[in-house]
């Protein structure tokens, strides 16, 4: 391992954490930064990380975190601040780093966005005003653009619960179509990305599944995954964010922007398909019958 190759990891998410995993068993150093010193960061270090305190929002952190750190993975949650992270990032780069690739992780929705388009999330718009700083501020920058992921609880947890009650997939996407990736297929071509930036510098890859579906698909997709009948129920929007959504106790950002999604679902925003994945990784990404396979204990236990 060499010092050139040093990678930050702003944000040790379901993602970070993946991609922590696929550096490490490649012998590529990693430093990951986390808000508090506790338990977490102790299972980091475990995983064979360097382990710094710091905060995306604030420059000083950013800028102790950067030093020596030739590569690095940007990345918040849903969060407000996601505009205000991209800026210091960028603007401490510029002028404390030497990074030969930044991978910034935005989402598929900007590749339909324009500076006046209105119908998008607050979340989606911050994400095409980050993409916009990154690109004015001339870092080497990949922009990974995936779409919904499989790992989302409105595909694992919520549709585990009704289809243990009642073999059924309950969602307000109507007959709009989607092609949700997992989190594991994100986090090899974010991976990939890192290990050899140069090839990237200056591409954006879309990430989605191997092909769209609609919901009733998706739940013949999980029947033969399961081994038992599942079937798809459209509910209206605003039933669904009345009785499921608003009782998650979610910040208030982070659930318009979910209730935004299910909208963009149910307009067919989501009707795209890439085949970046294998292109990126040479391994295509799985499909939705698969990765349900691999969880059948969560979906039927």
């Amino acid at each position: 391992m060499v010092a050139s190759n040093l990678v930050l990891i702003s944000n040790a998410g379901d993602v970070g954490r993946t991609v922590l995993d696929q550096l490490r068993a490649q012998d590529v150093r990693a430093r990951v930064m986390v808000r508090r010193d506790d338990g977490r960061a102790a299972e980091l270090r475990v995983l064979g990380a360097e382990v710094v305190i710091g905060d995306l929002t604030r420059p000083e952190t950013v800028a102790a975190a950067l030093e020596g750190v030739r590569r690095m993975y940007f990345a918040m949650p849903v969060s407000p601040d996601q505009l205000l992270a991209a800026t210091v990032v960028a603007s401490v780069a510029r002028e404390h780093g030497e990074l030969d690739g930044l991978v910034d992780m935005s989402q598929m929705t900007v590749s339909q966005m324009t500076a006046t388009s209105t119908g998008e999330s607050d979340q989606q718009r911050l994400h095409w005003l980050s993409e916009q700083v990154f690109d004015w501020s001339g870092l080497p920058v990949v922009h990974v653009r995936p779409t919904a992921f499989l790992d989302n609880p409105l595909f694992t947890t919520l549709a585990a619960r009704s289809i243990r009650d009642n073999g059924t997939i309950v969602l307000p996407f109507g007959t709009g179509r989607t092609s949700p990736i997992a989190v594991d297929d994100v986090a090899r071509v974010v991976a990939t990305v890192l290990r050899d930036p140069a090839p990237h510098v200056g591409h954006v890859y879309e990430l989605t599944g191997p092909r769209t579906v609609d919901m009733t698909e998706m739940a013949e997709e999980f029947s033969r995954a399961l081994g038992r009948p599942v079937s798809y129920v459209d509910v209206p929007l605003d039933r669904w964010r009345s009785e499921v959504l608003a009782k998650a106790g979610l910040p208030p950002h982070t659930e318009q922007h979910i209730a935004t999604m299910a909208r963009l679902h149910r307009e067919n925003r989501y009707d795209r398909a890439s085949d970046d994945v294998e292109r990126v990784t040479g391994v295509p990404a799985r499909t939705i019958e698969a990765f349900v396979a691999a969880r059948r204990h969560l979906y039927l236990d």
